[in-house]
């Protein structure tokens, strides 16, 4: 379930927000054993798929919401940006869109609970709207933040400012009349700060107060002490304007850190719409059905797909194929058949359902009814580890124990070619010996599927009542 392409999380994912992202991995890797929850779950991603069009709604509303739980982080870190609070203010004005499609419906009942964690913040809205510029610099001191009007102060160092900063470019104007120099221009860099420039040509026409402060190749540059007076006004004026940006800002974030936890409780709300919401688009385009859970310990899957496998494939060439366990009946399948028929493929697949139906998802049958299971234990695929000096064979061996001693009458076993790593008897031996332990155990008797290339394994169905055979 990485971010492979072909991935479980991939196939999942058309969320619109990172923080639904980030939800569907952590459900992904954290299925429920809470019947009540998943419960919860599969409907409201069945009212999502009852009405498409309320569907397209909220997904093109969710396009709008940004990273919330990232951004109280930081407000609450000091670390805060004030494009920061700008997307914050844009995403909290989108959710009470979303609450009242949530609403305004007649059959809101499974989406209520989403609804009620979607609380009124217009407050922290306005708060941000009538302080902060629209389009405000990436970082404060980078230009202005604190919008006009909302200090007074603020607004009279900025008035200081911009009145010096006019004087200056006035001056030009009288400077070039009071001289008779036309070209004479006034400049500013970060070394010497305002400047009159002269040409070369024109130097005899220098007044007696200009203070000389540079010479360049074509002319020089000069200094009066008016311009010195507004220079440092200007200065006085921006450091002040900084101060108070700064000082202002943070006192905008401390107010807004007051209604952490509301906005949390909103972020996460926003999640679980953006998650399940996702769900309900994946299982319209890709055929899923809502499986039906219990506590029984039945596992019955009609025409099931392996939901990353299929996308691989051409639209129709993947095979389905059913599947029917029980802890009394039909416990313990024997799966033979030659390589590349999709023994493998098969084994992945009811894991991988089992798993989507307990993260409240469709998942890809035409029917499914299951009893939970408190793990999924899987054997799959050849690997050593020659860091820890542990060859093939001795992995199979400890996860293969691993199994044996942990997994439960609920749980569903999932192993492929157990005792391949050794020598054919041996391996057999070992084979038969995990199987037969399984189906005997008092503490075991659990759902297993169990691929095999060792035919004779499936004379053990006329000693153990509960193993079927099947072959592809």
């Amino acid at each position: 379930w990485n971010k492979s392409e072909y991935s479980l999380f991939a196939i999942l994912n058309q969320t619109k927000t990172p923080m639904g992202s980030r939800q569907l991995r952590r459900w992904i890797g954290q299925p429920l054993l809470d019947l009540e929850a998943i419960d919860k779950r599969l409907n409201t991603v069945t009212w999502f798929n009852r009405d498409s069009i309320r569907l397209k709604k909220v997904t093109e509303y969710l396009k709008s919401v940004s990273d919330i739980e990232r951004v109280i982080a930081r407000i609450t870190g000091n670390r805060a940006t004030p494009r920061d609070l700008i997307g914050l203010t844009t995403s909290l004005e989108v959710t009470p869109l979303i609450k009242e499609i949530f609403q305004n419906c007649d059959d809101r009942e499974p989406i209520d609970w989403l609804s009620d964690q979607i609380t009124d913040k217009s407050d922290v809205t306005k708060l941000i709207r009538n302080s902060i510029v629209d389009e405000p610099a990436i970082a404060l001191n980078e230009g202005q933040v604190i919008k006009t009007g909302f200090s007074s102060t603020l607004d009279l160092a900025r008035s200081v400012a911009r009145d010096a900063q006019d004087h200056i470019a006035n001056m030009e104007t009288i400077e070039r009349e009071r001289t008779g120099i036309k070209s004479l221009k006034i400049g500013f860099n970060k070394n010497f700060g305002y400047y009159i420039e002269i040409s070369r040509a024109n130097l005899s026409k220098v007044p007696e107060d200009y203070i000389r402060r540079q010479t360049l190749v074509g002319g020089e540059r000069f200094i009066i002490p008016m311009m010195k007076e507004y220079e440092a006004k200007i200065f006085s004026a921006q450091e002040e304007i900084k101060d108070l940006e700064t000082e202002l800002f943070d006192q905008i974030c401390k107010q807004i850190a007051e209604d952490a936890k509301d906005i949390t409780s909103i972020a996460y709300a926003i999640a679980l719409s953006d998650v399940l919401s996702s769900l309900a688009a994946v299982a319209l385009s890709h055929g899923y059905v809502k499986p039906q859970l219990n506590d029984g310990d039945i596992l019955n899957i009609k025409n099931g797909r392996h939901p990353v496998v299929e996308m691989m494939l051409p639209t129709g060439a993947y095979v389905p194929n059913d599947t029917n366990l029980s802890n009394n009946k039909d416990q313990l399948v024997i799966l033979t058949g030659p390589n590349m028929s999709g023994k493998s493929t098969y084994l992945r697949q009811i894991a991988v359902i089992t798993l989507m139906a307990q993260i409240g998802s469709y998942v890809p049958a035409t029917s499914a009814s299951m009893g939970l299971v408190d793990r999924i234990f899987t054997r799959v695929g050849l690997q050593d580890d020659v860091t820890l000096g542990q060859s093939t064979f001795m992995v199979e061996m400890l996860d293969t124990a691993s199994i044996l001693n942990h997994a439960t009458p609920k749980s569903l076993i999932l192993l492929d070619e157990i005792g391949r790593g050794t020598s054919t008897y041996d391996g057999l031996s070992i084979a038969q010996a995990v199987v037969e332990y399984i189906h005997n155990h008092p503490q075991m008797g659990c759902k297993t599927l169990f691929a095999t290339h060792y035919h004779e394994l499936i004379d053990l169905e006329n000693h153990l009542p509960r193993l079927r055979n099947f072959h592809v």
